[in-house]
């Protein structure tokens, strides 16, 4: 198919290979690409500069990684689209960045969409970009919102010399989905030491805020669960369909991450019935401390009972009750009344209310 693009080594004049330089003159700096362009025994880094003319063999080696970091820029992704020949439902899906994952067939190449998760441990939230695949015969790219990703790993093994060298494109895709579904095991840890310091502080000394906590980190896994549980369908076709543009190899790799997406839902699921329980022992320990004060309160209540029926008594406004008039009546009373408290006080640790 027709491609034009323009690779420059470097970008600007002085700049280092690889130094990434945003696109146009004029336009705004949200849309950065990044060329990697490889073989068996070379690989080249560049950043394009220029999306005007595209010249065959312009050092991008057998294999072309193309990431664009940012598709706000809606120009420059169009011009993409136009140069590979991709479906206008495949732009229109790439700029609507609130698409379900999912995977989709056209002449030629594969499209996936799958969601890319950071964790902001400062501010104990998830962030959550769409991540498009096109993946090509000798081609892939990936388009981003944002700047940022967890894509260094692959990058390094490019770098390397490894496996991932001498295989087809396929691989390459099958990389960027296994290091994507990778870093949801390292939210899933973060996430859980969390809860694990959660449930410390529920046991411990439970409060208004730690309501709220478990009520935040049940929607960040409502989150995950929603980004991650069509994924696994995607990786499931992915596996079983009879694309030519995906080796028999690649499929057992595809079935490997499969099967990594599957762990992933059920360690959420596992986070989710966690905090499901944490919140029934919140409520369960709020009730008993309600429980416990209302129990001190009605034992006060108790025990000054007689005590109010005595004195009524003994307030009663009538001339004819010979133990006002008693030398001894009223420590008499006191004592009475000091009995009293005593042996209630008794009857209730026997009966272990108190």
């Amino acid at each position: 198919m027709a491609r034009k693009l323009v690779v420059k080594r470097g970008g600007k004049v002085g700049a280092p290979p690889g130094t990434l330089v945003h696109i146009g003159k004029h336009r705004p700096a949200s849309a950065v690409l990044r060329l990697i362009g490889y073989g068996p025994d070379d690989l080249r880094e560049a950043a394009i500069e220029d999306l005007a003319q595209w010249q065959p063999g312009a050092g991008e080696g057998r294999i072309t990684w193309l990431n664009v970091d940012g598709v706000a820029d809606t120009a420059v992704v169009e011009s993409l689209g136009a140069s590979f020949g991709l479906h206008p439902l495949v732009m229109e899906d790439i700029l609507n960045t609130d698409q379900r994952p999912k995977v989709e067939d056209y002449q030629g190449y594969l499209y996936i969409v799958l969601r890319m998760l950071q964790f902001d441990q400062d501010r104990q939230q998830i962030h959550s970009e769409q991540l498009s695949l096109v993946l090509g015969a000798d081609f892939v790219l990936s388009f981003q919102e944002r700047p940022g990703d967890v894509f260094d790993g692959v990058r390094e093994r490019l770098r390397a010399g490894r496996r991932i060298r001498f295989m087809r494109s396929d691989y390459l895709a099958y990389a960027l989905l296994d290091a994507v579904v990778d870093h949801y095991f390292e939210m899933l840890e973060l996430l859980g030491e969390q809860v694990e310091e959660l449930e410390d502080q529920l046991i411990s000394a439970p409060g208004p805020d730690t309501l709220a906590r478990i009520h935040h980190y049940k929607r960040e896994m409502l989150l995950l669960r929603k980004s991650i549980w069509p994924l696994r369908e995607v990786l499931s076709r992915l596996t079983r369909d009879e694309s030519p543009l995906i080796s028999d190899e690649t499929r057992l790799y595809l079935r490997d991450v499969h099967d990594h997406a599957i762990h992933v839902m059920d360690s959420i699921d596992t986070i989710r019935e966690l905090l499901v329980s944490m919140l029934d022992l919140y409520l369960s320990s709020v009730s008993k401390r309600m429980n416990e004060i209302m129990k001190v309160l009605t034992i006060f209540a108790t025990l000054f009972m007689p005590l109010t029926f005595i004195v009524g008594v003994y307030g009663m406004n009538f001339d004819v009750m010979p133990e006002l008039h008693w030398r001894w009546g009223y420590p008499t009373v006191m004592g009475v009344m000091l009995l009293i408290v005593i042996a209630l006080l008794a009857f209730f640790r026997r009966r272990r209310w108190i």
